[in-house]
């Protein structure tokens, strides 16, 4: 759902967020892409810098699923102050998770064609868009990652100048032993996007946090068209129960998968725990029932935007954090906080 902020209101968050973003910026003449062993992509003061008569164009790629949409909430806000200030905002969606590494692909070059001077982008293929973005960076435009990819950031592969979203790894890794403190014995992660980098660590997280606390644990994976899909998740899942029946616990990596598992366990009569990534009203009422033992939150409202508004402050003014890391999570949302987030995930700010 579209979320609506009175104009006063808007214009205080984002003068709020310039001051502290522009108060730990670093000098504008020596900023590169946040990577080791790369070139630089070229950009100055002048060139970084837009004014009224060369206005910017900063451009989004986002997933299409409902956690995009609360991401978008965030980013189309951010959006309104970029097209306020004279500048262009374009949001641009993937239409399915079902071949992501060519269709960002296609989505990167249509950037491009769209003369974007800015993009915030997810890396979920990093073979798929690596080249990609560096043709888009060689034609002068600024990469900005989120919500996916930090590892790429880190070890140099794909430029851009800063990441903003979770540690999928970590997040992984406290999930997997918050189950184990639970006294939970035997835990599978639902993997519908395998080889997506986000959900690797996701999952790969979670089963070394788990194991690492004595746990055993492993993975479903599942093909990339069953995300969402509630009878392709019900069948894997009650198939895997019938080879092991002493599975006790099932973490997901997406609400609506989520909700298929929690369908998937109520029809076959089981009472295994579950837990997983992202936020809705039905995860946040069953983790307030007890039937749901946590959410992992990456605030993804936060993330989109973070992303625009880095992402035209830097087009347009040369102004980037010093750190060209921030994170939006992990945090563990559980019995004793559910109802602190509530109100948020109702109007679509989590």
């Amino acid at each position: 759902m579209k979320v609506n902020l009175k104009k006063q209101g808007l214009w205080a968050a984002l003068a709020a967020a310039t001051l502290v973003l522009s108060g730990c910026s670093t000098a504008a003449t020596t900023e590169t892409p946040a990577s080791s062993g790369n070139t630089d992509s070229g950009d100055s003061a002048t060139t970084a810098t837009g004014s009224s008569a060369n206005p910017r164009h900063v451009c989004a790629i986002g997933g299409a699923d409902a956690f995009f949409a609360v991401l978008k909430n965030g980013a189309d806000l951010a959006g309104e102050a970029v097209t306020q200030a004279g500048s262009e905002y374009t949001w641009i969606s993937l239409p399915n998770y079902d071949n992501i590494g060519p269709d960002m692909v296609k989505l990167i070059e249509q950037a491009v064609a769209q003369e974007c001077t800015s993009l915030a982008v997810p890396v979920w293929d990093a073979a798929a868009e690596g080249p990609a973005l560096a043709a888009a960076t060689d034609a002068g435009v600024k990469v900005f990652m989120y919500n996916s990819g930090l590892p790429t950031l880190e070890d140099g592969s794909i430029v851009a100048y800063g990441y903003y979203g979770t540690d999928e790894y970590l997040a992984g890794v406290r999930a997997g032993e918050y189950f184990a403190s639970q006294g939970y014995k035997n835990v599978r992660c639902v993997n519908t996007q395998p080889g997506a980098i986000n959900w690797q660590q996701r999952c790969g997280g979670l089963v070394d946090g788990a194991t690492g606390k004595g746990i055993q644990a492993d993975q479903i994976i599942l093909p990339p068209e069953s995300f969402g899909d509630a009878a392709a998740i019900t069948a894997a899942v009650q198939a895997e129960l019938a080879k092991d029946p002493s599975i006790d616990g099932f973490a997901t990596g997406s609400a609506a998968d989520a909700d298929a598992v929690d369908a998937a366990l109520k029809a076959a009569g089981i009472t295994a725990a579950t837990g997983g990534w992202d936020v809705s009203e039905n995860i946040i009422n069953r983790i307030k029932s007890g039937e749901t033992l946590f959410a992992v939150d990456q605030q993804g409202w936060y993330q989109g935007w973070l992303a625009v508004s880095q992402a035209w402050m830097y087009d347009q003014y040369a102004i980037l954090p010093a750190n060209p890391v921030i994170l939006t999570g992990p945090s563990l949302i559980t019995k004793d906080n559910a109802d602190a987030v509530l109100t948020g995930v109702a109007e679509g700010y989590r």
